[in-house]
């Protein structure tokens, strides 16, 4: 009889409540080296160093190789690949995903910042991401979101805690793959702009998609967001606490329809006798046009002389 293969983003998402809050669920103080330049990001590093050393042995964490290259770690059991076919690899968290970390703060009025729609900056997030193995060969594999509220206890000390932690099937966020590959693929860029030719236009998209703390239902929580409705059985300190349901439109394919995707937290960070929630499309969206704002307009307070002279 085989043995049960573990989902690595539950052994993940166990690992890091560990990190960040105690028994109560009360958020614990962590801290951080120097941030050294604008892309820098030591939570990443922290994080990933963490999981590294406190996952089991079998498990490998691998961290990006540069502040531009998304996702930001893979977590990946190496055994589990010999003979194993590429496909089967697309959507098998028991034996790889990739985790794109995504740092939130909370404004002064206790809102999380950006709920109504977060930056990704020029990589959609998705429910499968592109890795590449050894030998160069892209490699499709599951795609995690790791949502974080980081906030500062001690500046000075570069002390912090984490007040909301939400780690989820990159599926909630976005299943076209589609997309992704057309955003994160080659792109033509504009040259020889300008009097003198020297101009580039890098024709460089900025991505916004939904932020799942921006519901007061995941904030000031730590929350697995999964596909599966049944990871209690297999992992008795897990509590399913609710249900997020997201329509699809697809109007070519007889839609609206729901994808349906379970809330999961620890069972000491829970009260049993409470209903699970069922929540459909929580996330906040603004109201959006397809067209782009203008630059800001710089006001010089003088008046030119119009042709009426003044009496």
């Amino acid at each position: 009889m085989n043995a049960i293969r573990k989902d690595l983003s539950v052994e993940v998402f166990l690992s890091l409540g560990k990190l960040f809050f105690d028994v109560n669920a009360t958020p614990l103080t962590y801290t951080l080296r120097d941030k050294r330049n604008t892309q820098d990001d030591p939570l990443d590093e922290y994080i990933s160093g963490f999981l590294d050393t406190a996952l089991p042995g079998d498990i490998e964490v691998e961290k990006s190789t540069g502040p531009l290259i998304s996702p930001d770690m893979v977590v990946y059991k190496p055994a589990e690949f010999d003979g194993v076919p590429r496909i089967e690899l697309l959507s098998d968290p028991t034996r790889i995903f990739g985790l794109e970390v995504k740092k939130l703060e909370r404004q002064p009025s206790g809102m999380i910042a950006r709920a109504s729609g977060l930056d990704y900056n020029t990589t959609p997030p998705c429910g499968t991401v592109r890795v590449y193995d050894s030998r160069g060969d892209s490699l499709d594999v599951k795609g995690y979101y790791l949502f974080v509220c980081q906030e500062v206890v001690d500046k000075e000390a570069r002390t912090y805690r984490l007040t909301a932690l939400v780690l989820c099937d990159g599926n909630l966020l976005n299943e076209d793959f589609e997309y992704y590959r057309s955003i994160v693929g080659h792109r033509s860029k504009e040259i020889g702009l300008g009097t003198y030719g020297d101009g580039a236009n890098r024709v460089r998209p900025m991505i916004i998609f939904a932020n799942p703390l921006g519901t007061p239902l995941l904030d000031r929580h730590s929350t697995l967001i999964h596909t599966r409705d049944d990871l209690e059985s297999e992992y008795p300190r897990l509590q399913r606490v609710g249900l997020i349901e997201r329509t699809v439109e697809a109007p070519d394919e007889g839609g609206p329809y729901s994808r349906v995707f379970h809330c999961y937290r620890n069972r000491s960070d829970t009260v049993p006798e409470v209903e699970p929630f069922h929540a459909r499309d929580p996330f906040p969206t603004p109201k959006r046009s397809s067209k782009t704002v203008s630059r800001g307009r710089f006001i010089v307070q003088v008046r030119p002389f119009d042709g009426h002279q003044r009496s």
